[in-house]
């Protein structure tokens, strides 16, 4: 079992697994800040500077009891985080578009590989060894 093993992770694939993951959590934090500092203050001038990230219900409770969501999670209360939720919303739409143009980019750069190289049109060359064969013994059949 232990070879079995030893053989599956010395496999391509699975390195090639391992890389994704790791290059995606990297990824996930490049993300999660584009949405937080630069995504959310364009958002909140839109819409009158509401803060997304802190926009919270509290479940059965008064919400301004509390000065934040933070504060309210660590009372115990039963929050309902709508900001958290549109955030991961917003946050998987940008990581769909740039997965969607690095597989569109991936595929370009396929297709232009897998292309064959044009092939020059023959030039006419005159007649072949052939044709002047068949030229010369036709001449003579006729003389």
């Amino acid at each position: 079992m232990l070879n079995e093993f030893k053989d599956f992770i010395a496999k391509g694939n699975v390195m090639d697994m391992a890389v994704g993951i790791i290059i995606g959590a990297a990824f996930t934090a490049i993300v999660s800040s584009l949405v937080a500092d630069l995504i959310n203050p364009i958002i909140a001038i839109f819409t009158g500077g509401i803060d997304f990230s802190g926009w919270y219900y509290v479940i059965g409770g008064d919400a301004s009891a509390y000065a934040s969501i933070t504060e309210a999670e660590e009372a115990g209360a039963s929050v309902f985080a709508v900001g958290r939720f549109i955030m991961a919303v917003v946050n998987f739409f940008i990581i769909a578009f740039v997965v969607f143009m690095l597989v569109k980019m991936v595929n370009r750069i396929k297709a232009a590989a897998e292309k064959p190289d044009e092939v020059a049109p023959e030039v006419d060359s005159g007649p072949s060894q052939l044709d002047v064969l068949l030229e010369i013994r036709d001449s003579l059949k006729k003389s």
